[in-house]
């Protein structure tokens, strides 16, 4: 067994890791200390370098290298031995490992790297608050501003923000995640494919469009460009909260009888982390803070990624299913609106 002391910086750990590579170390073998902070006996590396590791040969994926720099930055004590147990493994013939989404060690060396990378993101996101009108009347003064917003950095690649949309006399609020490509191109929520699918759906539930406002936990789009489209992807925490200020604003001004949250990040986002889309879409809840009343159910899209169509249409009916309970709590005699 080595004892190796490093100090706690990723080029320590990286020095050392690869000797140890080099000289065919497993893992197992190795116990990771850092020297202390105030200097000492163990503020050297204690381990020998072997013949020949300078001209160690091995190569590893670009997403390693990442996700090491990131990991290194974090405090949890197992990062070290974590590093090197996957860098062994990657480069003694497992070099696809990164992509495994089961395996306990990646998973965990990437939860690291994220929380590093959502803090990251955190410090220099000023949030939405300061764009948003203090003293706003109406939802187009919302709108007006909302189009300069910087309060992330989501803008910078998005063609325009995209408020939402309906009137402000509305008793029910609809928030789904964030727009997509057509809605991005277009200004407007829910006008692509998930759009059409919320619109039959509002129809057949007999919840008149009028009575709706339609709008996002997020107001830019986010995705991931390609040479041949633009991939949706799902923003982060740290985006969602720079946004709440938006949401916040539009539901002051509305101040509606009913929040709906379409789809499991929305509901995460304004219901709870823990709340789970599949079995607890169509329940009612009150005192969220959000509204007198407040569900969540069904994203459109869910609908259209189904495995085939009898699915589709099981996930459509669950949707519609949803949407007529709003349509009867806000018709209710004792439905109220906020005061």
């Amino acid at each position: 067994m080595r004892d190796v002391v490093i100090q706690p910086t990723l080029e320590s750990w990286r020095a050392t890791a690869r000797k140890l590579l080099a000289d065919g170390v497993a893992p197992d073998e190795v116990v990771w200390r850092e020297a202390a902070t105030q200097g000492g006996l163990f503020d050297a590396v204690v381990v020998a370098e072997p013949a020949g590791s300078d001209s160690a040969d091995f190569r590893v994926p670009r997403a390693f290298v990442e996700i090491c720099g990131a990991a290194a930055r974090h405090s949890d004590p197992e990062r070290w031995r974590l590093l090197y147990s996957v860098l062994w493994r990657l480069a003694r013939g497992s070099p696809d490992l990164l992509a495994s989404e089961s395996d306990p060690e990646v998973v965990r060396l990437k939860r690291l790297a994220k929380q590093i990378a959502d803090a990251d993101l955190a410090a220099r996101t000023p949030g939405a608050g300061e764009f948003v009108p203090k003293t706003a009347t109406d939802l187009e003064e919302l709108r007006a501003a909302a189009a300069s917003c910087r309060g992330c950095d989501l803008y910078r690649d998005a063609t325009q923000t995209v408020f939402g949309k309906g009137p402000q006399t509305a008793r029910a609020v609809l928030v789904g995640e964030a727009p997509g490509d057509q809605e991005d191109i277009q200004g407007a929520p829910f006008v692509g494919p998930a759009g059409e699918v919320l619109g039959r759906a509002l129809v057949e539930a007999n919840l008149p469009r009028t009575q709706v406002y339609v709008t996002n936990a997020v107001k830019h789009f986010k995705f991931l460009r390609t040479p041949k489209r633009r991939i949706h992807q799902t923003p982060g925490s740290v985006e969602i909260g720079a946004c709440r200020p938006w949401l916040q604003a539009e539901l002051a001004l509305i101040r509606p009888e009913m929040l709906v949250c379409l789809g499991g990040t929305a509901a995460k986002a304004l219901l709870g982390p823990d709340f789970r889309i599949m079995k607890q879409h169509g329940q009612i809840f009150e005192n969220t803070g959000w509204a007198p009343k407040a569900m969540a159910t069904l994203h459109p899209s869910a609908v259209l990624r189904a495995d085939d169509a009898a699915g589709g249409e099981r996930l459509y009916g669950m949707l519609v299913t949803d949407l007529r309970k709003v349509a009867v709590e806000i018709t209710s005699p004792a439905s109220a609106r906020i005061s």
